[in-house]
């Protein structure tokens, strides 16, 4: 039996060095807070 070496190379899982900028990340959270304020809003929760 052969132990695979520890430099061997991993396959990727996905993560955040797998997306776009940071920007459009951020931009897109922030968007979707938006839209769960209006939500809020609209239905009288808060």
């Amino acid at each position: 039996m052969t132990a695979h070496p520890a430099t061997a190379t991993r396959a990727r899982t996905g993560g955040p060095q797998d997306h776009g900028p940071k920007i459009v990340e951020h931009l897109t959270g922030w968007v979707l807070v938006m839209v769960i304020a209006m939500l809020v809003t609209q239905l009288h929760l808060l």
